[in-house]
């Protein structure tokens, strides 16, 4: 395997690891506060809070996912009081999701949490290396979602990006 063949693996295990620590922030974090609601929940209130009102169809083809999977977890919101379910104007067996209030305030609660668990983490890493990673993996990610034939995911605009113009 050459050297770039190999800085490829490396980085994609340094990827996962990151995954996999944030993952278990979250399981750890989430079960303390929500006894029986996966953490995948949270998740799909963040969709819902970025996207708005959605079919669970659209849901689960953002976070590519099977249509059950979401179901399960909008069922779970829903008994937890986190996001309201409507009939779709259009086509009454349809329905459409959104956050309710709480769901507004745990969200609200959550990201708190998530961003002061990311400040701890990167206590020592300056505002311009924080922005320079985030650029990189924002393109990083549009390139693996092209690789794996998806269609890019609209993200908020780039402030590094905007600085190189």
């Amino acid at each position: 395997m050459g050297d770039r063949d190999e800085k490829a693996v490396q980085l994609m295990r340094e990827l996962r690891a990151a995954g996999q620590l944030q993952h278990a922030w979250i399981n750890q974090s989430w079960q303390r506060e929500h006894d029986g609601l996966h953490p995948a929940a949270a998740m799909l209130l963040s969709d819902l809070n970025a996207h708005g009102e959605s079919r669970p169809s659209d849901l689960a083809k953002r976070k590519m996912v099977d249509i059950s999977v979401i179901s399960r977890q909008i069922a779970q919101l829903t008994a937890a009081g986190l996001v309201e379910r409507r009939p779709a104007p259009e086509d009454g067996r349809a329905s459409l999701i959104s956050l309710s209030e709480a769901g507004r305030a745990e969200l609200e609660r959550w990201r708190q949490l998530h961003i002061d668990f990311i400040r701890r983490a990167l206590a020592d890493w300056t505002d311009d290396e924080v922005e320079a990673l985030t650029a990189r993996l924002t393109l990083m990610n549009q390139g693996l979602r092209e690789a794996l034939g998806q269609t890019p995911v609209t993200s908020p605009p780039d402030p590094a990006a905007e600085k190189r113009k």
